[in-house]
């Protein structure tokens, strides 16, 4: 399995290889313009991508990714890119990055945000996860589990006890 690396920065090749280990081909690029090429030659499974690559960003990479992609003359490569801070988050959301890490970085995030994009999910760090609406009944039971409320329709008409037919109104 071929992983993309494109930083600048050899701390981040670093903390990349050594959390991802060495089960991988790693191909490092330096210059952002380059990773379009390498992801043709090499089809890698992830391209980890930083924020800030010299001469052309990850965001700017991973448009020209999707877009070549869209035009058919590079494969799809999931994107798993490096923020430099939560106020880039709006970069990431736009680009069409699988997922997102905010700097700074460990091992554990790293693998399993690396494993999840690679198996087809999302890792989006940094946006809350919205909590599914509770909704409440209203409805109390007993002790059996079972519901208090009447078993009468609310709007049934009121039973009366004398049966006689009542005269139709006349509107006169």
């Amino acid at each position: 399995m071929h992983i993309l690396i494109a930083t600048d920065a050899d701390w981040i090749v670093d903390e990349v290889t050594s959390a991802l280990g060495d089960d991988a081909t790693y191909i490092v690029c330096r210059d952002g313009r380059a990773v379009a090429a390498q992801v043709i030659e090499y089809e890698p499974a992830l391209a980890v991508l930083d924020l800030q690559i010299g001469s052309m960003g990850g965001m700017a990479v991973t448009m020209s990714l999707r877009l070549d992609e869209s035009g058919g003359t590079a494969p799809h490569v999931p994107v798993l890119m490096l923020l430099d801070r939560r106020a880039d988050l709006h970069l990431a959301r736009r680009s069409g990055a699988e997922g997102w890490l905010i700097k700074p970085l460990d091992a554990l995030r790293l693998r399993r945000a690396a494993t999840t994009v690679i198996d087809g999910g999302r890792w989006t760090e940094g946006i809350p996860v919205e909590e599914p609406e509770v909704v409440d009944t209203d409805v109390d039971t007993d002790a059996d589990g079972e519901s208090d409320v009447d078993a009468e329709e609310p709007d049934a008409p009121a039973e009366h006890e004398d049966s006689a037919e009542e005269e139709p109104a006349s509107a006169g």
